[in-house]
C-alpha cells in the first residue's frame, strides 16, 4: 500500500460488522432504522446499507439530500432546521422523492407558509435537553401552535437528537439522558397521538442507540457515527478500540528523540482540532501501527498532543520512538470520525479500493 501523504484508511470488515449490529438491534427493538449518513457521506458505503435492507436515510443538508437522491435513495429526512433560502431546492427535490424537512420553531413554521403553498412533509424538532435547536419538550403550547400553523403541510411527527450524551462522563449518564428524552417524547406522543395516529417519534445519537436497551414509544432511530466509531466514542465507553473502523495514515517527517516526539504530515486540515481530555492532557488522536491489512495499538500509549495546519506532533512512548524512522507511516485514530472524514474527502480500504465522500464531490 503506497502512501505519500495523509490518507483515511477504512476497515470494511469492521464497518460492515458495526452496521450489522445496529440493524439487528433495530429489528430486536421493533424500531425503524433510518441511519444518519452525515458520518460517512459515501455512495459506496450507502450501498452496504442497501444490502442490509435499509431504504430510509437521514442527512444534514439539502445538498447532501440531492447527492444521495441522485444515487437512488428515495426516502430522506433532512435533520437540520429548515433553511428558507433553500426553499426552491427543497420543493424541487420533494417532487422527486419522499423528502422530510425539519421545523425547529414556531417562527420557522411561519416562514415556511410565507414561501410556499406546496404541501411538504415535516417533522417538528424537539429539544429534550441538548439546547442546540428545537422547541422545548415542555412547551406543548408552542408545539401545538406550530403544527396548527402548518396545517396545509404533512405532519410526520417529532424528532429529537440527544447530543448532550457526548458531554457525559459515564455510560450511566448517557443512559440517564436517553431515558429522560424517552419520557419527554412519550408525553408529547400521548398529547398528539389521538389526532395524528400515524405520527413518528424519532431519536438518534450513537451513544444512546448503541448502549440503551429501552426504546419505549420510539418508532425510529437515526444514529450515524456507529458505522466508524472513533476515539471519542471509546472515551465515552460506547465502543471498544477494536470496533473503530477508520484511521488516518500519516507519513513521519521528523523525529525529536530528546523530547520523545514524532512529527507527522497530518494536521488540523486532515484530522480537525477536536480533542478529548485524558489525565490532564489534550489528545487529538491515538497512534496505531500499520501493516498491509490491519492496524495495531502499541502496547505503550502514544498519542497526538499538538496540531497545526499541516503538522501533527506525537508524544511517543520509548518503544515507539526507538522503532520509528523518518519515512515510516503511522496511523492516527481520529477523535471525531465525522469531522475527519469530511476533511479527508475519500477513504482507502485495506485492499486499496477508493470510496469517495460527498465533500470530495463538492470540491470537484
Amino acid at each position: 500500500m503506497k502512501i505519500t501523504k495523509p490518507v483515511m484508511l477504512l476497515d470494511l470488515g469492521k464497518c460492515e460488522n458495526n452496521i450489522g449490529k445496529m440493524v439487528e438491534k433495530a429489528k430486536e427493538k421493533n424500531v425503524t432504522f433510518r441511519p444518519h449518513f452525515k458520518t460517512h457521506q459515501s455512495i459506496q458505503l450507502g450501498e452496504i446499507f442497501k444490502r442490509f435492507g435499509i431504504d430510509k436515510i437521514t442527512v444534514s443538508s439539502v445538498e447532501m439530500a440531492q447527492y444521495f437522491a441522485n444515487a437512488g435513495w428515495n426516502d430522506i429526512t433532512i435533520a437540520f432546521p429548515f433553511n428558507i433560502l433553500e426553499i426552491n431546492s427543497i420543493k424541487d427535490l420533494s417532487d422527486k422523492i419522499n423528502l422530510n424537512i425539519l421545523i425547529s420553531s414556531q417562527e420557522s413554521a411561519l416562514k415556511l407558509i410565507e414561501v410556499t403553498s406546496k404541501p411538504l412533509n415535516y417533522f417538528v424538532e424537539i429539544d429534550t435537553g441538548y439546547h442546540r435547536s428545537g422547541i422545548s419538550a415542555k412547551d406543548i403550547k408552542q408545539v401545538r401552535k406550530t403544527v396548527q400553523i402548518l396545517s396545509q403541510h404533512n405532519f410526520k411527527g417529532f424528532l429529537t437528537h440527544s447530543g448532550n450524551t457526548y458531554k457525559s462522563d459515564s455510560t450511566q449518564k448517557i443512559l440517564d439522558i436517553h431515558h429522560d428524552a424517552l419520557e419527554k417524547m412519550k408525553k408529547l406522543k400521548i398529547e398528539f397521538i389521538e389526532q395524528y395516529p400515524d405520527l413518528i417519534s424519532s431519536t438518534g445519537d450513537t451513544p444512546s442507540c448503541t448502549l440503551a436497551e429501552e426504546f419505549d414509544d420510539i418508532d425510529e432511530i437515526r444514529p450515524g457515527n456507529f458505522i466508524f466509531f472513533d476515539l471519542m466514542q471509546h472515551h465515552l465507553g460506547v465502543c471498544n478500540l477494536s470496533e473503530i473502523a477508520v484511521c488516518v495514515a500519516c507519513p513521519v517527517v521528523d523525529i525529536n528523540r530528546e523530547r520523545n516526539q514524532i512529527v507527522i504530515y497530518g494536521g488540523g486540515i486532515h484530522l480537525s482540532k477536536e480533542f478529548i481530555l485524558q489525565n490532564g492532557n489534550k489528545i487529538f488522536g491515538q497512534v496505531v501501527k500499520l501493516s498491509e491489512s490491519v492496524w495495531k495499538f502499541p502496547t505503550e500509549n502514544s498519542y497526538l498532543n499538538s496540531l497545526s495546519q499541516e503538522h501533527g506532533i506525537i508524544q511517543a512512548s520509548e518503544n515507539l520512538i526507538n522503532e520509528v524512522s523518518i519515512g515510516d507511516i503511522l496511523g492516527i485514530i481520529p477523535v471525531h470520525s465525522c469531522m475527519t472524514a469530511n476533511l479527508m474527502g475519500s477513504y482507502r480500504t485495506l485492499n486499496n479500493q477508493i470510496f469517495y465522500h460527498f465533500s470530495n464531490n463538492k470540491r470537484n
